[in-house]
């Protein structure tokens, strides 16, 4: 499958997604299979989690959108699933989630010469992260944040 039709594929599988209350996270063709393997990775608009009945009430409408566009000229197996849980925090909840757990801090490296600081989550607010680093507290502003990550602390 060339690049435009891949695009035009995942522009209409975000369509499908959309009025199911879905988010279309990725989309990956493996065209060196045979059959060809098409794996959608969705998340709930809402924040929910995902079910395995979520995954399979949703094939259908995909199915049918897949076969009436004719965009795949083959056969190929249809795989519909969640994003799984990933180390990486990023929204709200997350943040909620996991406060107390041990994280590690990615840093830019524009004004420091650290690039990583472990500690324990303690505070989110909108200007800065707060850490607990052997129980005191360090404030780093979200600009010198690249990523946060669910760690195992080292001594």
């Amino acid at each position: 499958m060339n690049t435009e039709n891949k695009n035009k594929l995942e522009g209409l599988l975000k369509k499908v997604s959309n009025l199911w209350n879905f988010e279309l996270c990725s989309l990956n063709l493996k065209t060196n299979q045979n059959p060809t393997i098409i794996e959608i990775f969705i998340k709930k608009t809402n924040g929910e989690d995902i079910s395995l009945d979520d995954c399979a009430l949703f094939n259908t409408p995909v199915s049918d959108e897949i076969e009436k566009s004719n965009l795949l000229n083959c056969s190929y197996v249809l795989e519909i699933s969640s994003q799984g849980v990933s180390d990486e925090l990023t929204s709200e909840r997350d943040f909620k989630t996991f406060k107390g757990f041990p994280v590690n801090v990615e840093l830019n490296q524009k004004n420091s010469k650290i690039k990583f600081l472990n500690g324990l989550l303690y505070e989110k607010s909108k200007d800065y992260l707060a850490i607990n680093i052997k129980g005191k507290i360090k404030k780093i502003p979200f600009d010198e944040v690249l990523k946060i990550s669910l760690c195992t602390l080292k001594d």
